[in-house]
């Protein structure tokens, strides 16, 4: 018999505000939630940051209560700066912890007091880390002066790479700053713990962040990871997390890695549990407005995931893509960056993940996470315009989309729309033409999920979608479910858009301060209402703007979340 698609009168309540607008255009999405796609993984709960002295300051810590609560103890961060040499003071593309220095005979000695502060911060809210090996100590440094660089959003990006990113002096003291940092670990946090963190050396080694050549890379991360699987042999270790795709200087170190002789060992190999890469959009301003760069961001995840695949003994190696973002600086400021703290980042966001996985499927690699580089900027005036999940302890819209990414089953289910832009199209010419109004689905036991967006590379106004939503294949043939429906768009879940109404203060008030916490949060676009199917079907109807996300989550037979 043919499905009977219901459309309920609780259910007009609950969508029919707004009401379509002449304007809108049709959208038709069909969700079979019978047919499995397989493991919907959780790769969005990764995340990092320049500066990892935030993690110990006052909106730091609470946006990292925030992180770790959507999946305690599977959230990951990745900070940059960790050996630095430095009191802990922060600044912008700055951080240190003082963990190695040398005294007036040239003796190591070795602090952790830093470097603790921040992985207690992490595991206090239930975050673990992904450990960068890195930078390099003023003392081991080839060249340690200048060391600390004064940048800001205003001079040349160049002039960040100072004496941290010199080789050592002595590769044998680098090791052992390796193997004590791992070994503290181990015993402050447990052999069982630390064997769950991830372990890799150095940044984008492929630029101005090493400078040195891709030979001695190789060998200061044949010395760093061999340190580590002497503290722990068990220690899970890769890299290299390169800039873009890595091209060359990816396929040498995975060359060297799997084929060449080690540094240290004297034998073939280097340990190598995970392979990492960056890729990053490219936004300019095009007509008074910024026109994001998804197609470039997910062609470097495809021509990533086809440099992997092209190893036979790269076959299901688990890979990280261990930044990815719209663009490539978190601390810079400026007209094509305008997007940042709007639904523009949101929408782009849920779109560009959505396409992650549809990448790795096509090429057949284990993505395993997406680390996206952002996190906050202390003492900095309120949406100052940098790439961040919050801003003075107000959320953004996009920390909502991770929650909705949160809320989301573990078994992806089949999904069609009649207006999505085919993923060959967006990997050519991204989405330049008609918008992206598509979804991403799930179940659980007792559970439907469906996310979808409204996206679009111009940061213009667009007319809304409305959106027909048609699910089948349901558990049961008849019955209630209970609906919720989450919301983002300039109403919903947009602390940024309640700001500029309420005039876009630089001091909030206390009250003001309180209402912009409480609209940087997850809302429902209505109440929760009750929905029936039959023959395991039923239809619903609502209209998304252009650059909103609905997250729907129909739950059945159980006690509702």
């Amino acid at each position: 018999m043919k499905p009977q698609l219901l459309f309920c009168g609780a259910l007009m309540l609950i969508f029919a505000t707004p009401i379509a607008r002449a304007e809108s255009f049709p959208v038709s999405i069909r969700v079979d939630a019978a047919k499995s796609q397989g493991e919907l993984k959780p790769i969005w709960r990764f995340f990092g940051a320049d500066e990892p002295n935030y993690a110990c300051m006052k909106h730091g810590r609470k946006l990292l209560g925030e992180l770790g609560v959507l999946a305690p103890d599977r959230v990951f961060f990745r900070a940059h700066n960790l050996l630095t040499s430095g009191d802990g003071t922060p600044a912008l593309k700055w951080g240190s912890t003082g963990a190695y220095r040398e005294d007036a005979a040239g003796t190591p000695i070795y602090d952790w007091t830093i470097l603790d502060r921040i992985f207690d911060a992490y595991r206090e809210h239930g975050v673990r880390p992904c450990a960068q090996i890195g930078f390099m100590p003023k003392d081991l440094s080839v060249k340690p002066t200048p060391y600390q660089h004064s940048w800001t959003p205003e001079v040349a990006y160049d002039q960040i790479y100072t004496g941290w990113a010199y080789p050592p002096k002595d590769y044998a003291r680098w090791a052992e700053l390796v193997f004590q940092w791992t070994k503290h670990c181990v015993e402050r946090y447990g052999r069982s713990e630390v064997e769950s963190w991830y372990w890799e050396v150095w940044n984008e080694p492929n630029i101005g962040y090493w400078r040195g050549t891709p030979a001695e890379f190789h060998k200061l991360h044949d010395y760093a990871i061999d340190a580590v699987r002497r503290a722990l042999p068990t220690a899970r270790v890769g890299g290299p997390d390169v800039a873009g795709s890595g091209g060359t200087f990816m396929r040498d170190f995975l060359d060297h890695c799997l084929r060449a002789t080690n540094y240290v060992t004297g034998k073939i190999g280097t340990p190598l549990d995970f392979v990492s890469f960056h890729a990053k959009g490219a936004p300019i301003t095009t007509n008074g407005h910024v026109r994001m760069g998804i197609r470039q961001h997910l062609a470097t995840i495809e021509e990533g995931f086809r440099i992997v695949a092209s190893y036979p003994e790269l076959k299901g190696k688990p890979i990280i893509i261990g930044e990815s973002d719209p663009e490539g600086c978190a601390a810079c400021q400026g007209p094509a960056l305008a997007y940042r703290n709007g639904t523009m980042y949101s929408s782009y966001t849920a779109a560009s993940f959505a396409r992650k996985h549809d990448l790795a499927e096509k090429h057949g690699v284990n993505l395993e996470g997406a680390l996206t580089w952002a996190f906050e900027f202390e003492d900095q005036p309120y949406f100052a315009g940098f790439r961040s999940l919050a801003s003075n302890g107000i959320d953004k819209p996009v920390l909502n989309v991770f929650r909705m990414f949160s809320r989301m089953g573990r078994q992806r289910v089949a999904v069609e729309s009649d207006a999505a832009v085919p993923l060959d199209a967006i990997t050519r010419r991204g989405v330049r033409e008609q918008p992206d109004v598509s979804a991403l689905a799930s179940r659980g036991p007792h559970e439907l999920s469906v996310l979808v967006w409204h996206y679009h590379d111009d940061d213009v106004p667009g007319p809304d979608a409305a959106v027909t939503l048609t699910v089948a294949g349901l558990p049961c043939d008849d019955g209630e479910a209970r609906l919720t429906h989450f919301r983002i768009d300039e109403d919903h879940s947009n602390a940024f858009a309640a700001w500029r109404r309420a005039g876009s203060p630089p001091n909030p008030t206390p009250g003001q301060y309180t209402a912009l916490v409480q609209a940087g949060q997850l809302t429902a676009f209505g109440p929760p209402g009750t929905v029936r199917f039959t023959n395991g079907a039923l239809s619903l109807a609502f209209t998304l703007p252009r650059q909103g996300l609905s997250l729907l989550l129909l739950e059945w037979g159980a006690t509702p979340k």
